[in-house]
């Protein structure tokens, strides 16, 4: 796994890195700091040593402590058009962006700091001699990098919970120290920093010691890092933290803002089973030697990884009273620690490699999630991301995971079949370059990461979980051995990983070359796109399908060749069929294996090996009950099923996987009808329905409704529902006092208002009828004997209210005449 290709421009390796930050001002928000880099030449006769710093002010830099050495400062992003007008439309700002990019690519041995070698240092240089250049700076005001929080208000800094923190996108912590801002630059640490005597500063390693000030104000903590870490992995927190060292796992502290505390113990009870469960799976110690999570304000996002520790947003805090948020935090703290070992641990080689660490961690993260949540809530997840990438894919272009080597060509059939589109084609779909991770858009890299974790579970259809945790144990077992050895071993490489290194590995431990899949998933964008159609052929008795690709030049949209799974529901039993995809039409006759048996009950067996009672009435000639499109969700892929209604009805019903009911869900929107009606009715009062099938089934129900207003008879939807679940019993009307230790009850009685608030009569408005009851349900809310807190139940109804306005009311004023309460309409009014 040695570094190649565009790591072999850099003239130098980094050993090792100390930053000291001494200045520490909240009141300026500013920092001064010296960081020192040891680096080991790599060839003859260097005289220029390229370094990331941006945002920062370098006062001196210095070889080995004597030496002073003259340095330029550029950053090329301040100004990317270069201040023509002309220039300044996309076409060419994508041109010019790029470009910035690339002149600082520590990856391209670019960046910011330019260093010249003065003369009387170049006895210095060497191969393989270590040379150490020491930097001077400070940091004021940051925009990014480093963030500030100073609460206005009385008292002192300490008094007022003021903290500061890193605060990173990918490869930015060129933004508040200088360094080589890449990945693929582990280096050995050590960190100091000096704080006011009241507050304490967290980082990454091992805290060696913390150090009063002979002025008894002050005090500066030393961490050393052992373990090959590169910059864009390196953190730290400043604050009046309290401490909390997990029951648990005594290698493990958590650290949060004065006062909450209490949230702290709650929220991170359970945190101790995710590194258990990672350790087990994996075959595989924590690859460092301790952990921290430090909760701080006004954060960016949830969650942000860096080595040995994690800094997250203090909304992650709960007590045990709230719901909602549990799930939530456990799963992002579950990620962070995924992140430790891949991620952190194991770091990409280049920027297109950043899919794969970043989709082992979310992969890792899934696993745990089904642990602790169960399959349906699992399930459910895979085909909301996979829904959400086609979604991005087909408005904006095909994601490439690996744009730095094109794919094989893909077969194609004949010459009237569309060939696949090259990655050239799919990148131009975009309108920024997405060959720098500081050129694409937020959302992409957002998108990226879903579709990175979706590859990795389709691998782990194609070779086996058992066989991938093994290719991932062998990458684990590489990096451990050379994480434990001196720079000069030349192992350090084994800490990286690339597509090519992955693709070998699982050769290694398989026996399977995963090569095609690779240029077929990763090297090329797009996802396939399949609309099935059937005809049953009753002299045969064999169903005829067709499959079509009729969207392959459509954005987004690639053409598919390979197998295809295809599982139909017979009254006999659910039986599997596979099919070859080579041309954009593929047709099949399958025979079926029952008889039609119309007008007659039966018990169907299903795939879970139960057998139903099904009333078929309603059923034609075929014995076919419903048809389903690779069910395991093992392609990327969008799916179109043309079936009647009684047979996503029949699905709804009886499936029993979530992600069939909830594609039946959004079929039944387009087949309003009475028996849709009671289908959706009787899902959402399934008690034994997983509860985002049935909350999902209560939307659906609305637009329903809503199709159906002219001729519904009856109260509104839901309202009976809904009064018998949580209504007094003696009077229905008005709801019970909460009680909300029956979780799938919480989150229907949640969702259930919102839903029926969209409900509309004939004249397009609320019904009078839902707002009275929403408004009952505010009058007679009772937590009083409540274990659990009802803060989002009521924020569910004020979503719920303001549903029920509609804004379709307009005002024409006539004439000159001015709008006023006495003459605005009725309706307005």
């Amino acid at each position: 796994m040695m570094k190649k290709d565009k790591q072999s421009d850099r003239t130098f390796k980094l050993a090792h890195q100390i930053l000291s930050l001494t200045g520490i001002s909240f009141e300026r928000k500013s920092i001064i700091g010296f960081a020192e880099l040891t680096i080991v030449p790599t060839r003859e006769g260097l005289r220029t040593i390229r370094l990331n710093a941006k945002q920062c002010r370098v006062y001196r830099v210095v070889l080995n402590d004597t030496y002073e050495a003259p340095f330029q400062y550029f950053d090329p992003f301040l100004d990317i058009c270069q201040g023509d007008s002309k220039t300044r439309v996309i076409e060419s700002f994508s041109k010019c962006h790029i470009g910035a990019a690339q002149k600082v690519d520590p990856d391209l041995n670019a960046g910011e700091l330019v260093i010249n070698v003065p003369p009387e240092a170049f006895h210095l240089i060497g191969d393989g001699r270590g040379l150490r250049v020491g930097i001077e700076f400070s940091l004021e005001d940051p925009k990014a990098g480093m963030h500030f929080v100073v609460p206005e208000g009385e008292g002192t800094m300490v008094e007022r919970a003021a903290h500061m923190y890193t605060q990173n996108y990918e490869n930015s912590s060129r933004l508040w120290f200088p360094c080589v801002d890449s990945y693929a630059e582990p280096c050995t640490w050590k960190l100091e920093f000096t704080v006011d005597v009241d507050m304490i500063a967290i980082s990454c390693g091992e805290l060696v010691e913390s150090v009063l000030t002979p002025d008894m104000r002050r005090k500066t903590y030393h961490y050393v890092v052992n373990t090959p870490v590169c910059a864009p992995n390196i953190a730290v927190a400043v604050g009046p933290f309290e401490v909390y060292v997990d029951p648990q796992m005594h290698e493990v502290t958590h650290f949060c803002l004065p006062g909450l505390m209490p949230l702290l113990k709650n929220t991170v009870r359970y945190m101790h089973e995710a590194f258990e469960y990672y350790e087990e799976l994996l075959s595989t110690r924590f690859p460092y030697p301790c952990y921290k999570q430090v909760f701080v304000d006004e954060a960016d996002s949830d969650v942000h990884a860096y080595a040995t520790m994690t800094i997250l947003s203090t909304n992650c805090l709960h007590s045990i009273a709230i719901i909602d948020e549990t799930f939530i935090s456990r799963k992002a703290m579950s990620k962070a620690i995924a992140e430790q070992f891949f991620g952190c641990f194991i770091t990409m080689q280049n920027w297109s490699d950043t899919w794969l660490a970043k989709g082992i961690a979310e992969y890792l993260c899934g696993l745990y999630s089904k642990k602790c949540f169960g399959n349906n809530a699992y399930r459910e997840w895979i085909q909301r991301e996979l829904h959400e990438v086609v979604k991005y894919e087909e408005q904006f272009g095909g994601i490439i995971l690996d744009c730095s080597t094109p794919p094989a060509p893909l077969p194609v059939a004949n010459i009237t079949s569309s060939p696949a589109p090259t990655a050239k084609t799919v990148e131009n779909q975009h309108y920024f370059p997405v060959r720098n991770v500081h050129t694409i858009s937020p959302k992409y890299m957002e998108i990226m990461r879903k579709k990175a974790h979706l590859i990795i579970r389709m691998l782990e259809h194609r070779i086996g979980q058992e066989l991938l945790l093994q290719v991932l144990n062998k990458q684990l077992s590489l990096a451990t051995n050379a994480a434990s050895t001196k720079i000069g071993s030349r192992l350090w490489g084994h800490l990286l990983i690339s597509t090519k290194t992955f693709n070998t590995a699982i050769y290694t431990v398989t026996g399977k070359d995963m090569s095609v899949f690779v240029d077929q998933w990763v090297r090329t964008g797009g996802h396939a796109k399949f609309t099935l159609t059937s005809i049953f052929n009753r002299k045969r008795n064999t169903i005829e399908l067709e499959l079509r690709q009729d969207c392959v030049n459509q954005k987004g949209v690639r053409k598919y060749v390979g197998p295809l799974l295809i599982q139909l529901q017979e009254l006999d039993g659910t039986f599997k069929h596979t099919l070859q995809i080579e041309n954009n039409v593929v047709k099949a006759d399958i025979t079926c294996h029952s008889k039609s048996r119309r007008n007659k009950k039966k018990k169907i067996p299903l795939c879970t090996g139960e057998e139903v009672d099904m009333d078929l009435s309603q059923m034609d000639e075929s014995p076919v009950l419903w048809i389903r499109l690779d069910p395991e969700m093992t392609l990327m892929r969008a799916t179109t099923i043309e079936q009647p209604d009684f047979q996503w009805q029949f699905q709804l019903r009886h499936e029993r996987d979530v992600t069939a009911q909830l594609e039946a869900i959004v079929a039944l929107e387009k087949y309003p009808s009475p028996a849709t009606r009671i289908a959706l009715t009787d899902t959402i009062e399934n008690t034994k329905n997983f509860y985002r099938v049935r909350c999902e089934a209560a939307h659906c129900l609305t637009k329903v409704a809503n199709q159906l207003v002219t001729s519904w008879q009856g109260p509104p939807a839901m309202l009976t529902l809904f009064r018998k679940f949580f209504g007094s019993f003696s009077a229905p009307h008005i709801i019970k006092q909460n009680n909300f230790t029956n979780f799938q009850h919480y989150f229907l009685q949640c969702t259930i208002p919102v839903a029926m608030a969209m409900l509309r009569n004939t004249h397009g408005i609320c019904p009078q009828e839902v707002v009275k009851f929403l408004l009952d349900l505010f009058k007679y809310n009772d937590n009083t004997k409540n274990h659990y807190s009802d803060n989002y139940y009521r924020a569910a109804l004020v979503d719920a209210l303001g549903n029920s306005i509609t804004p379709v009311v307009q005002m024409l004023q006539q004439g000159n005449k001015t709008i006023t309460g006495e003459n605005l309409s009725s309706d307005t009014k």
